[in-house]
């Protein structure tokens, strides 16, 4: 059979090279530009015969080279074609790979102009023009750790979580500030102007964060290995991260136009989930998957409100009522906040009180990353309810309703890449909090001191404090701010 003309590849560039459409010397063992970024220098091999190909690259991680090659089916259902794939979700799979990654690309695809809808087409090209070093990622569902082993497969689809509050006095929080009469438990709080000062520009360096996009832009309150993993199956958050790109410098004359796109989502998203039950009673197949969804929307939800404030200005510098405009934001966010909480706040392996330094139970990592990212996401709502509250001059109240949460994770728990690098720092970490002792911090042992506790129990609290200050991040050190300055200790 006759051969087509182009059945053997003309291409003379490396393979990195040419993915990043740029020049290539071709020297002998590796170009420069491979040499320069510690790249594989390959070369690509002729076609295979038949319709589909898959392509092959290897990503360079912890010094090790993986391949992956033949037909692969991507963990869960393989994505539509016309999906589109946000620069972000490409960025942030790159800085977010933990260990090797397998690329996976339909045949002819030389970037992910295959996989993005036309609507994306000139932020993906942008987003590579802006970083011409980013690798081509279609998909990263699975990551294995350092053996390779089925074990390390990262596997989001069943967690296993407690909620240990009533997660309904999230969604009545709002109503706080305008009831007269005292509710039991509720205790009011003064936040200094420092403090809310300080809270804004945090608050702010957040959207500006999550705007800028790129491979290490992230707020805190998103788990990078979560965000890599579960950003092709959650559609709200990955049409957040793609939407808001286009906030980072609005044209003039843009920003109404934008903030009406951004709360059209917004009011989709409260319509598919501001609507759920706050009981957790319910055990139903689809219950994991509704999970997910449902920190998608509330982590999406909260971005949403963060960008609009921030970037757009909506409830800053808008004359028609701005603080009522914002304000019905926060109420859409904390019944999405409240129905998220009601499917678990805590691994029901650490609840279970058997985090003894000896038999300890550990929770998969898996569990632990969606337990831990849902607590920072709830604790960044409270500081923005906060901080919009005391600027229009309404009282602040302590979350009470949060009492008994663990603190911000240490940042060798939050920060670990690898399963195996996970549970050496969760094993030293139960060494080191044996639930003999009360386990891990908790945050309301960043409150205000209590006013019956004796000389030995405020000694004991700030020796937990200082043991919980030696390893926390930076969301840590800011939670800890805010509390020390508003209530002492």
């Amino acid at each position: 059979m006759k051969t087509t003309r182009y059945s053997t590849s003309r291409q003379k560039s490396c393979q990195p090279c040419s993915n990043a459409k740029a020049k290539c010397d071709r020297k002998a063992t590796s170009c420069s530009r491979c040499t320069l970024r510690g790249l594989a220098c390959t070369y690509s091999q002729a076609s295979l015969s038949g319709g589909s190909q898959v392509s092959l690259e290897k990503t360079e991680t912890r010094g090790s080279l993986v391949s992956v090659s033949g037909s692969l089916p991507l963990h869960g259902s393989t994505p539509e074609p016309n999906v589109a794939m946000s620069p972000t979700t490409q960025s942030s799979s790159l800085y977010l790979a933990g260990e090797s990654t397998a690329c996976i690309q339909p045949a002819g695809a030389t970037s992910l102009d295959g996989l993005v809808s036309p609507a994306s087409t000139n932020l993906a090209d942008t987003s590579r023009s802006a970083h011409p070093r980013r690798h081509q990622v279609t998909s990263t569902h699975t990551t294995r750790g350092g053996g390779g082993s089925a074990a390390h497969v990262l596997d989001f689809s069943h967690v296993d979580l407690v909620c240990p509050i009533n997660a309904n006095d999230i969604q009545n929080r709002w109503l706080k500030p305008y009831v007269e009469v005292a509710v039991p438990g509720q205790t009011a709080k003064t936040l200094s102007p420092s403090i809310t000062a300080f809270t804004y520009r945090i608050l702010k360096s957040y959207a500006a964060v999550a705007v800028r996009g790129g491979g290490h832009s992230l707020p805190p309150f998103l788990h990078p290995v979560h965000v890599r993993h579960t950003l092709p199956n959650t559609p709200a958050l990955s049409t957040c991260l793609s939407l808001i790109r286009s906030c980072e410098k609005p044209l003039p004359g843009s920003e109404g136009v934008l903030a009406e796109v951004l709360q059209r989502e917004m009011n989709k998203l409260y319509e598919q989930y501001g609507h759920n039950t706050c009981d957790a009673d319910d055990d139903d197949d689809d219950d994991d998957d509704d999970s997910a969804q449902l920190l998608a929307a509330f982590q999406a939800y909260l971005v949403y409100t963060l960008v609009l404030y921030y970037r757009l200005h909506v409830g800053r510098d808008a004359a028609d009522h701005p603080f009522l405009r914002l304000q019905q934001a926060m109420m859409h966010l904390q019944k999405i906040a409240c129905a998220c909480s009601a499917r678990g706040l805590v691994c029901s392996a650490e609840q279970d009180g058997h985090g003894g330094a000896q038999g300890a139970r550990r929770p998969r990592w898996e569990t632990w990353i969606v337990a831990e990212t849902k607590r920072r996401t709830l604790y960044t709502m409270y500081l923005l309810d906060n901080m919009l509250t005391a600027k229009e001059g309404l009282p602040t109240f302590l979350g009470t309703e949060l009492r008994g949460l663990p603190a911000p994770a240490s940042k060798a728990l939050w920060q670990a890449s690898a399963r195996d690098e996970w549970e050496k720092a969760y094993n030293l970490h139960v060494a080191e909090w044996p639930q003999t002792e009360g386990g891990g911090l908790c945050i309301d042992e960043l409150w205000a001191v209590p006013a019956d506790m004796d000389e030995a129990g405020l000694v004991e609290r700030r020796r937990r404090v200082d043991q919980w200050l030696e390893g926390v991040d930076e969301f840590g050190t800011m939670m800890y701010a805010v509390t020390s300055c508003t209530h002492g200790g």
